[in-house]
């Protein structure tokens, strides 16, 4: 073999090895490219299942809404990881500045990234009612992100208390195009909020509204109220939604798998408590087959039924 020839080949061997160790050293993308929802709206749309090390957490719905002079982030993901990939993506769509960031709920994966956008200039807005519950459950949260991404202990930390806290309705400004913050009342959390873009006619609800998967009741949300907040969605007419789960569609394609699934477990669990039935009949009695083929049907359905229980049996001893 020639010199030449021998130099040739060690050159060919070494770009190949230096490529093998840079696509080793590149962390894998947590984040898919955000599908533009309408004239103003993107969103990433997560997939089915819980948090995992293998999903990075992403297994929700995130959108961002650009205006004339400003970017508004909807929910700022599981890790701060998650956020910076967010803000990247937005940055390859806009260069505005993004002013606002709203957290729609207490649950991790919606307000985790917060400190990721408020370094970047934003205000972190959120119900106050769900800010306690942030406070409250933060470190469990955190701890509970570390544990299921096997982080280094420590290495997560609850981000700061948003800036703006709500007790009600709030407008936002971006630049020919307004934000309509809605707070719906007690659903999946104590104090969940939607926003509409009513120039495109798009809500995203969040965890008011889950499709495809099923939805989790938790201690802190209340089923009569989540039952009221999606009446609510109601008077928002032909829009597309975005849920907290599941595909954008019109509010019909979550009749199913929310209302008409509320309804089931608070409907029986009422009747069972006025019968006298105690929590393991009233459970046993409940066919909740019909939606089986929900994603996580397994994991959360007796969960789902004891909460309801133990709230309609609360509402039935404090009349």
């Amino acid at each position: 073999m020639t010199k030449a020839r021998l130099t040739l080949r060690l050159g060919w061997l070494w770009t190949l090895l230096a490529g093998m160790a840079l696509a080793q050293a590149a962390p894998a993308k947590i984040l898919p490219p955000p599908q533009k929802i309408s004239a103003h709206v993107y969103a990433w749309i997560g997939p089915y299942g819980g948090a995992s090390k293998e999903n990075h957490g992403f297994r929700m719905n995130l959108a961002f809404v650009v205006g004339a002079h400003a970017v508004a982030v909807i929910d700022t993901g599981y890790t701060e990881a998650m956020a910076k990939e967010m803000l990247d993506a937005i940055r390859s769509i806009t260069p505005l500045p993004v002013k606002y960031a709203i957290n729609t709920n207490s649950q991790p994966h919606r307000y985790l990234g917060n400190a990721v956008f408020r370094r970047a200039g934003a205000k972190i807005i959120a119900h106050r009612a769900e800010a306690a519950r942030m406070a409250r459950l933060g470190s469990d949260q955190t701890q509970a992100v570390i544990t299921t991404l096997e982080l280094p202990a420590g290495s997560v930390q609850p981000p700061a208390p948003p800036d703006q806290l709500l007790d009600g309705d709030l407008t936002l400004d971006l630049g020919q195009l307004e934000l309509h913050i809605i707070s719906v009342g007690a659903a999946h959390t104590p104090a969940q909020l939607a926003v509409n873009i009513a120039a495109d006619k798009v809500v995203y609800a969040g965890d008011v509204l889950f499709s495809g998967r099923l939805l989790a009741i938790l201690p802190d949300g209340n089923v009569k109220s989540w039952l009221k907040a999606y009446g609510t969605l109601a008077a928002f007419g032909d829009a597309t939604f975005i849920p907290g789960h599941g595909q954008p569609g019109k509010l019909k394609a979550f009749d199913s798998p929310t209302r008409d699934y509320l309804q089931l477990l608070y409907g029986h669990m009422g009747k069972k408590i006025e019968a006298g039935a105690d929590i393991q009949e009233a459970i046993g009695s409940l066919d909740q087959s019909y939606f089986k083929t929900l994603a996580d049907f397994d994991a959360l359905a007796g969960r789902n039924a004891s909460w309801a229980y133990l709230e309609r049996e609360a509402e039935f001893f404090s009349k």
